[in-house]
């Protein structure tokens, strides 16, 4: 098992309300996240499409993902907060949905400035598509992190 297997394993286990919408952390990698969202009823708005609080939660796990992804083993380490963040519903959504993830800067410049200034404040964009593969949401997740 690679280190970004074990990364995804313990993430899929650690987010209780992720785990409650259903999210399904895909893959990690270096500086990168993929989440799924079956749609279902609980997941569903008026429309019958997913429901923009539980596709918030889809991009918020895939960056949280991403930023796991890029410390690696320093994670544990690390406290990383997330300190905001801008979302664009561009298409309607509905069926299986994938959150796709990247730091906006190399996890090597993360990392680099963790280890000297004790903290790092980075975004990390989002990018959720249908099962055809056209975007329906755009996400920026800006998250703050600090030696634990």
């Amino acid at each position: 098992m690679t280190p970004y297997e074990m990364i995804r394993a313990q993430l899929s286990q650690v987010v209780p309300f992720a785990n409650h919408v259903g999210v399904e952390v895909v893959e990690v990698g270096d500086g990168t996240g993929i989440t799924a969202l079956d749609q279902r009823e609980e997941t569903s708005n008026h429309i019958q499409s997913q429901h923009a609080g539980a596709m918030f939660t889809l991009g918020e796990a895939a960056s949280g993902a991403a930023l796991a992804g890029a410390f690696g083993p320093m994670i544990f380490q690390a406290r990383p907060v997330a300190s905001g963040a801008a979302i664009s519903y561009v298409k309607i959504a509905k069926g299986r949905l994938e959150a796709h993830a990247s730091t906006d800067r190399p996890a090597t410049d993360l990392l680099k400035e963790f280890d000297e200034v004790g903290k790092v404040a980075f975004d990390i964009n989002v990018d959720i598509r249908n099962a055809e593969g056209d975007t329906v949401v755009t996400m920026t997740v800006g998250w703050h992190v600090r030696k634990a």
